[in-house]
């Protein structure tokens, strides 16, 4: 089945958003938790089970943990219990079929069976991940147990970013999920912010990702610089809109509910050192894997070899968590070793050259990543770098000039986009003439939801990226 989380959201959102509202407020969280099943089993009827018995064993193991404070080893037990089922699901599920195909091609075996491959449950790595974060904060003393099963259920239910982030952590939101306020300016605040996720996503993302899908689909053989270099852009710009779109959707309905989700992008692309780009990309998933890995291992306490060991064993993870190929651990320890790099001397150099130099080394290597990260495997990547750099001998050609011509202006404003300048430009006029701006914002935001309502009734281009993950 194809899943569709749009479509739920345009066509049932209205309705669960009135009766959420209306629910006394004993009951807000049981909603919450059935109308998180009903949104997660829209596209994974089977798989909700996973979810279902996923919360059972962590709320339990909470409850244990709290019950048997005095007892080391019960409390140790309980924790393990818990990772290890839920990163079980993970492998089992994501890397399963990945280990059975490596095992085939070195040992000549015939272990995986493509037909009988077990689908990826969407969004398994995001809710995994914010499940565990209860039971490792619970074993470390800095949540107080969640007793109430329905609460904790719906914690891990909540339906606005189940599948797709922010990785909300139970410390985040555990206050929330037993007294939240809701007012009008929750609302209006929550409306805004959905619909600028709304439009980053179906305006931006969707255009700009059909001249990637056209690019994919030429051999990297055949590929002029101008086409390649188009291409990739095109992925730069998809992910960032498609993924910031959806977590401002996610933030946005948070709002609307009482909840206050955690940002999860800050302008990635104005970055000045992959270390930078790294804080404001994903910020959710950077902070989980230096709260529960990298601060476990020691962080940087215990001297510059251990420090680079830890980000070493973070980046490969931070690799492994987003799929089940070399193209994701490779691309995944490009990263780290970038980062150790900086650590060691060339955060330095980046500080002290021009800021120019700075952000176009960042974005070259970025933008380089990104073939890793969405090609099919390690030869395509490498020979689509290797059109990017004249390796084809062709500058330009016909079908280059053909999606210059096409995605320039859409190009050109994504680019716009992913920078604050636009931020700015608002602001700034929002102080010169604040009447206009506050009559007209209203306005604006409501043509975007037009707009993106009537694309999605007309298009059959709306891939979530993240849902793969």
């Amino acid at each position: 089945m194809v899943f569709s989380s749009l479509t739920f959201m345009f066509i049932f959102l209205p309705i669960v958003l009135l009766v959420y509202y209306i629910s006394p407020k004993q009951f807000k969280n049981l909603f919450i938790l059935i109308s998180g099943l009903v949104f997660y089993a829209w596209g994974e009827p089977v798989y909700v089970v996973i979810m279902i018995v996923s919360t059972l064993i962590d709320y339990t193991a909470g409850l244990l943990i709290d019950k048997f404070n005095n007892k080391k080893k019960v409390r140790l037990v309980c924790l393990l219990v818990s990772l290890v089922m839920n990163l079980g699901l993970l492998g089992v599920f994501k890397y399963s079929g990945f280990i059975l195909q490596n095992i085939d091609s070195i040992f000549g075996t015939s272990l995986y069976d493509p037909a009988h491959a077990l689908p990826l449950p969407i969004g398994i790595s995001f809710f995994t991940f914010q499940s565990m974060s209860y039971t490792i904060d619970m074993y470390l003393g800095k949540v107080k147990v969640q007793k109430n099963p329905i609460a904790f259920a719906a914690f891990v239910t909540l339906f606005p970013q189940i599948v797709a982030g922010p990785i909300v952590r139970y410390d985040d939101i555990a206050a929330e999920l037993d007294n939240r306020t809701i007012d009008i300016d929750c609302i209006y605040g929550g409306i805004v912010t959905f619909i600028t996720g709304v439009g980053k996503k179906v305006l931006i993302a969707n255009n700009v990702g059909m001249l990637w899908t056209s690019v994919k689909a030429i051999s990297t053989g055949q590929l002029s610089v101008l086409t390649a270099w188009l291409g990739i852009i095109a992925f730069t710009l998809q992910i960032y809109f498609d993924f910031s779109g959806y977590s401002d959707m996610a933030i946005g309905l948070g709002k609307m509910m009482g909840f206050n989700f955690p940002q999860n992008f800050n302008y990635p692309y104005q970055s000045r050192s992959i270390s930078e780009f790294w804080r404001r990309w994903h910020i959710t998933l950077g902070s989980w894997f230096k709260s529960y890995v990298y601060f476990p291992l020691g962080g940087s306490r215990k001297g510059m070899k251990k420090t680079l060991m830890n980000l070493a064993v973070v980046w490969l993870l931070t690799g492994i968590w987003h799929g089940a190929s070399w193209n994701f651990i490779l691309w995944g320890v490009l990263y780290g070793v970038l980062i150790i790099l900086e650590k060691l001397f060339l955060g330095k150099i980046l500080e002290k050259i021009p800021a120019f130099f700075a952000h176009l080394y960042t974005m070259l290597l970025v933008i380089m990543g990104w073939v890793l990260f969405d090609t099919a495997d390690i030869p395509t990547a490498f020979g689509y770098m290797g059109a990017m750099l004249g390796g084809n001998g062709m500058l330009w050609d016909n079908q280059g000039m053909y999606f210059l011509i096409n995605y320039g202006i859409i190009l050109l404003i994504a680019l716009f986009g992913c920078t604050d300048l636009s931020k700015r430009f608002f602001d700034k006029a929002r102080k010169k003439t604040p009447k206009l701006m506050n009559y007209s914002t209203p306005f604006a935001k409501f043509g975007v939801l037009v707009l993106s309502t009537a694309y999605l009734a007309d298009a059959t281009y709306n891939p979530f990226l993240y849902f793969n993950f």
